[in-house]
């Protein structure tokens, strides 16, 4: 559920919808959510100080630690 919506969201504030890649990556304890956009959309992905990427984040954490789990964001270039 999370990919979906981080997939939607960042589709959404880029340039380039179609070079978004998410990728779920499952531990133990924990998931990780890998996004990689494209060199000209990653400012726009991370936002002014990193506001953005922060937001992103708070968002995936809070849906998954309603479903129980937790899960993290990981923007990769």
């Amino acid at each position: 559920m999370e990919k979906e919506l981080v997939e939607f969201i960042v589709k959404s504030l880029v340039d380039n919808p179609d070079q978004v890649d998410v990728r779920v990556v499952e531990g133990e304890r924990s998931t990780i959510i890998e996004l990689r956009v494209s060199e000209a959309d990653i400012g726009k992905v991370i936002g002014r100080q990193g506001r953005i990427a922060k937001a992103l984040r708070t968002i995936v954490s809070a849906s998954a630690t309603k479903n129980g789990k937790h899960t993290s964001l990981e923007i990769l270039d």
